[in-house]
This record gives structure tokens, sequence and C-alpha cells, in this order.
């Protein structure tokens, strides 16, 4: 797997990910300490009503950045949304009300609705070969699930010889290390999307479009729910059944979050050979269903080490359907769709988390945590069997289709669609005009676009 790292344009860009990550788990920490310092008893109050703001920031701003990210410079991008990210991070040291928090993080993930789906719209960019972006998806799982076990270690161990404001201008320092490591490369030129959208709406729209006109990226999307509804369960309830239930201590907690990045890490390392033998469709439906065993094995009201081995099984569950879905949305569109259909992705997928995460709190709160394991487990049953349903266990990349004639003007290429004569005014290519398709029948890899609007039947 590390023999990625070799390509350097990829390996600077990696670490400024881990960068940014390290960064980020510290200041999760920290803002649960501001929290408590700002509005003590209703701490938690203010951290869910965080969290619910991070939600509305990725599902909002993700699509509008995917929409014009194909029309600006990556680097500078990139390097201006770590920047922005770092000033807002070194602020949060200064609030004095509970409102500063809101709006801060507001910004904060701002930001990273704009950077994430920028950045890994770059990687396949970068590595074109399938086994090495497979090898790359594999080692970013890696890197989410080693921040998510060792960044509150480091946080708890920095805290010992330091306030807690501190750990948010380290943070800052993250995000200006991980923006020099972008600005040392590189990046690929973003390709301009052929279709230039008439509309504001519409260009904000388009990779959702593509998205949900795509049968594997509609069963993808159910398992995004599956993966939100097990992930909010682990990361909300955790606490409770560990502390409240099975009455045992903060080292117990800490255990168990461990034994779900345990089985996310396994997998991650082990992935990227199977997939070289296996399609993503029976992989990712597999994870599904082992969320779904491990939620509804929830209900025999499990011992602490039963608790373990429950949560071992959804962190590989989530890895499988997580680790190979750039691949897919890889598939599923051209170069210069991949912005959008990547902001798409990540705006959908936290879409599913914010339905997932206020389910696993108020239901846990107000039922009871075992019926919160059955409500769960029959959203990840139902949504696992949505997209065996809905993703065709045939699903060729090539598919035989007819095209309807149609006239219309757009940038392009003279290519297998655009076999038409040109008068000598249009200029180089890519270039627009009016022009004419007659009807077709042919075959060759099928993605959605300007000329493919609907998936043949």
């Amino acid at each position: 797997m590390l023999q990625v790292l070799s390509h350097r344009r990829y390996r600077h860009l990696f670490l400024a990910q881990v960068t940014a990550l390290v960064g980020t788990g510290l200041t999760t920490v920290a803002l649960a300490l501001l929290a408590h310092e700002l509005a003590a008893g209703q701490a938690g109050v203010v951290l869910g009503t965080a969290l619910a703001i991070k939600m509305v920031a990725y599902v909002g701003i993700a699509p509008v950045v995917g929409a014009y990210a194909s029309r600006l410079p990556r680097r500078v991008l990139l390097v201006c949304l770590d920047l922005l990210r770092a000033s807002v991070v070194c602020a949060l040291p200064f609030v004095t009300e509970v409102w500063q928090i809101y709006v801060l993080i507001f910004l904060l993930n701002a930001a990273s609705a704009g950077f994430t789906p920028v950045f890994q719209a770059t990687i396949p960019d970068l590595l074109e070969d399938e086994g090495q972006y497979t090898r790359a998806l594999s080692l970013s799982r890696l890197a989410y699930d080693l921040e998510n076990l060792l960044s509150p270690m480091a946080a708890a161990a920095l805290l010992m010889v330091m306030s807690f404001d501190v750990l948010f201008l380290l943070n800052g320092l993250a995000f200006l290390v991980s923006a020099g490591l972008v600005v040392s490369v590189v990046l690929p030129s973003p390709q301009a999307a052929e279709d230039e959208a008439p509309s504001v709406w519409l260009k904000v729209s388009h990779g959702m479009r593509i998205y949900l006109k795509t049968p594997r990226l509609r069963g993808l999307l159910a398992l995004n729910m599956v993966v939100s509804a097990a992930g909010a369960m682990q990361i909300v309830n955790t606490v409770v059944y560990v502390r409240s239930t099975l009455g045992l201590g903060e080292q117990a907690v800490a255990m168990a979050f461990a034994a779900v990045g345990g089985g996310s890490m396994l997998v991650a390392l082990l992935l990227p050979k199977v997939l070289e033998r296996v399609r993503e469709r029976p992989i990712m439906l597999a994870g599904g269903a082992l969320m779904t065993v491990s939620l509804f094995l929830g209900l025999l009201a499990p011992g602490f080490v039963g608790l373990m081995g429950l949560w071992f099984l959804l962190g590989v569950g989530a890895s499988l359907v997580m680790t190979p879905t750039g691949r897919l949305l890889k598939q599923s569109c051209h170069p210069e769709d991949r912005p959008a259909l990547f902001a798409a992705q990540f705006s959908l997928s936290h879409g599913c988390w914010l339905v997932a995460y206020p389910l696993a709190g108020w239901v846990g709160a107000e039922v009871g945590l075992i019926e919160t394991f059955a409500l769960l487990g029959t959203i990840a049953l139902v949504s696992t069997a949505l997209a065996a349903r809905i993703w065709p266990s045939r699903d060729p990349m090539a598919l035989e289709h007819a095209h309807a004639p149609v006239e219309h003007t757009h940038r392009h290429y003279l290519d297998d669609h655009h076999q038409h004569e040109h008068e000598g005014w249009e200029g180089p290519e890519p270039h627009r005009h009016p022009h004419y398709h007659p009807v077709g029948w042919h075959q060759h890899a099928f993605v959605i676009d300007g000329h493919h609007t609907r998936w043949p039947s």
C-alpha cells in the first residue's frame, strides 16, 4: 500500500490531508472543553447544535463549490480554503459567547465542505492507474481511522502541559502546513465541463443529477444511510452504553471506540488486494449487511466484550462501504465532472448523517438504547435491501444504447459523438457552435452527461 507514496505529488497531498486531520482532531477535543467553559451544564446542547451546524454547512456548501471548482485553479482554491480554516480556528480561543462558536463552526465547516470534495476529486487525476488509486483510497481510510484513535490521546498528552486554547492554535498551524504542502506541488489543471449550464441552479445541481441518475450511485446513497445509521449509534451512544448501562469508566469508552477503528483499519489494509479480483458491489453490500447484523446484535444487550465485538464488526462493515466509494465515483463521470460529483457524494452522505445523528440521540435519550438499536438496525436493513435492489447485479461499464436526434450548442471536440462538418469559422477545439446529432445506436463506457441524460433501461 505504501508504494503509492513514491508518487511525489500524491505524497505531498496525503501529508497535507494527515496534517489537517491531526489538527482537526485536536480541535474536536478543545471545542468540547470550550463549550463546557462557556455553557457548563449545557455543554452537550452547545456541542449538539455545533454538530448540526457542521452538517448543514456540509450539505449546503459542497454542491455550490463543486459546481464552480472545475472553473477555478485547484491549487489556489485549496490553499485559500486552508488559510480560511486556519484563520477561523485561531479565532476560537477568543470567543466569549456561545453564538460566536456557532458562527465560527459554520465558517470552518463551510471551508471544509469546499476543500474536501475538490481534494478528493484531484487524487484520481494524479493516480490514473486503478490499482494505485485503490491503494490511495485505502491509505486515506487508514489515515482517518488512525486520527480517530490517536488524536484524543495526543490531545490528552498536550493538555497536561498547556491549556486547551493552545490546541486551536496548533490546529491553525496544521492548516498552514497543509497549505504549504499543497503549494509545493503542481496540480493538474481542472477540465472545464463541456456543457455550460444556463442558470446557477443547473450548475449547482449538476453533480446531483449525475449522481441520482446513475443506478450504482443510487445504491451507494442507500449504503451511505447504512453507514450513517450504524455510525451514529456508535458515536452518539457508546459513552452512554458503557458509562450508564455497563457502569464502566472512561478507559472502557476509549477501548470501545478503538474497536471500531481496529475493524476499519483491518479492512483498509486488506481491501486493495481483494478489489483486484472482486467488483465493488458484493463487497459494499457485504459491508451493509455486516453493519445491519451488528446493530441487531445490540438487541441482546451485550456486555463489554460483546460490545467490543459488535463495534469491531461495525468498523469492518463501514470500511467495506467507504473505502471503494471513490472508485465508484471515478467510474461514473467524465474527469471534468469529478468535482461536482464528489461534492454531491459529500453533501448527500452528510445529509444521511444529519438524519441519523438526531435519531440516535433523541431515541436513545427518550426511549432507550435497546429500542435505538432496533430502529437504526431496521433502517440499515431496509437501506441495504434497497441498495441491492436498485444497484444492478450486472453493472458493466460499456452499455449499448440509442440516441434520439438532437440539435444543440456546447463546447466539444471532434470525437465519436461529433462527426459533423465544419465551415472554418468555428475556431480551434474545443469550440462551440450549433450542431446536429442524428439518431444513433452504439456501445461505449456510459456515464450521465450532456449527450446521455438518462440511464439505458
